[in-house]
């Protein structure tokens, strides 16, 4: 590697072998009270399918950028199956706090996977800015905030724990934005951050993939399984055909553009996530991802050219209009199905119960977002001091600073 590119065989390694000897103490020694990890359950298939839309999925999702391939796989790689063992901790750490019992072992681990997409879709937003040690910290950091903010939920304002999982695009998205502000600019002559038809590719290879599993990732937590997997592939489909439609219509030209596509074929799965289970018609699902989609592709407009400009913001992978906008109108869908779904019940006859219910769950997704923008700055400075060795901004996006390229080396 040329002298000019930063090393880092004495920080990464021994924070990774820190960590994972911590982690296997507490595989050791366990909490009383939780349940075995190899308890029997049923849920293999579905958790096999978010493993491969998580790992798989986002990793190729990320690799929109044209010299960031191997690291936008391979952090994302590292920082899940690292996650996923830090949210198992913190899984197991909870149910012991609360004095209950865990679920199965394939359970746990499957709430686990759903936590940590948070990890990986805040990445999205810091993607080519943060370092390998940057990164990790940011993973054990933002963690510990999500499952403080489910607590939270759980407890003081009693939201159903799949509900509160399913903050998940909430919280990602705008932890990852209120870090990536944190982060110093990339100088305007820096090209690096554009894609290439084959970068492209790739990432719309991830997106079909994540596309494909949507659905067991919606289903893995709720009690109506089936009813979250047909709900959640309507509002897909929909989104699908209307991310087509629209593309062609916003476009100078009318032509497709595939960087809106990418993003906005996914908004309904984010969209019905919070809503999957309580579902009734399939109207309403199909509804909710032309919504979203509508969204996402105005909403990449107006953010990337007036939003992100006036507040500074640096968003690589779009997280914001992905992932962001179409959660938060997903969290308003919820509180609305609930209250209208509650006062159908009740014929209307328990106005202030139902007005109780609508403050509590709307008081719940603005804790989520304000806890996420408050802890995503905090996460910022903390990550930009000088012993985890920030990235300088003319290394931004830039396989080479972390990679091994033999064919780059003098004399190959």
């Amino acid at each position: 590697m040329p002298s000019r590119y930063l090393s880092f065989r004495c920080s990464v390694p021994w924070l990774i072998l820190v960590l994972q000897a911590l982690l296997l103490l507490r595989s050791f020694f366990g909490f009383p009270g939780v349940s075995d990890t190899y308890s029997s359950s049923s849920s293999y298939p579905e958790l096999q399918d978010v493993n491969h839309m998580v790992i798989f999925g986002f990793g190729f999702f990320l690799m929109v950028l044209r010299r960031y391939g191997f690291s936008s796989t391979g952090f994302n790689f590292l920082l899940v199956v690292l996650g996923v063992q830090c949210s198992v901790l913190a899984e197991d750490l909870s149910v012991f706090l609360r004095g209950e019992r865990n679920a199965a072992g394939l359970q746990s681990l499957a709430k686990a996977f759903v936590s940590v997409t948070a990890v990986v879709i805040s990445t999205g937003a810091v993607l080519g800015r943060a370092n390998p040690v940057q990164l990790i910290v940011m993973t054990l950091v933002e963690l510990i905030f999500f499952y403080v903010s489910r607590y939270i939920n759980e407890t003081f304002l009693e939201v159903p724990e799949h509900l509160t999982g399913m903050h998940v695009f909430l919280f990602g998205a705008y932890f990852g934005l209120a870090l990536a502000s944190r982060f110093p600019e990339a100088p305007p002559g820096l090209d690096k951050d554009r894609s290439t038809p084959k970068s492209e590719l790739f990432s719309v290879l991830g997106t079909v993939f994540v596309w494909v599993f949507w659905p067991s990732f919606n289903s893995i937590l709720p009690f109506f399984k089936m009813q979250a997997v047909l709900n959640t592939y309507l509002a897909l489909a929909v989104s699908a055909v209307a991310a087509f439609m629209l593309s062609a219509l916003t476009s100078r030209d009318g032509k497709f553009r595939m960087a809106q596509i990418r993003s906005a074929v996914l908004a309904g799965g984010v969209t019905i996530s919070c809503t999957a289970e309580r579902i009734h018609h399939p109207w309403i699902a199909m509804v909710l991802g032309l919504l979203a989609t509508v969204i996402t592709i105005l909403g990449s407009h107006c953010v990337q050219r007036c939003f992100n400009p006036a507040l500074k913001l640096q968003d690589t992978s779009g997280v914001h209009f992905t992932f962001g906008l179409p959660a938060v109108l997903g969290a308003v869908a919820a509180v609305v199905l609930t209250v209208v779904e509650d006062g159908i019940d009740t014929r209307w006859n328990e106005l202030s119960r139902l007005g109780y219910d609508a403050f509590v769950y709307i008081g719940a997704f603005c804790q989520t977002i304000s806890t996420a923008l408050i802890t995503g700055l905090i996460t910022g400075l903390i990550l930009n001091i000088k012993l985890l060795k920030a990235v300088h901004v003319s290394k931004y996006f830039d396989d080479q600073f972390y990679w091994e390229f033999p064919h780059l080396s003098v004399g190959f």
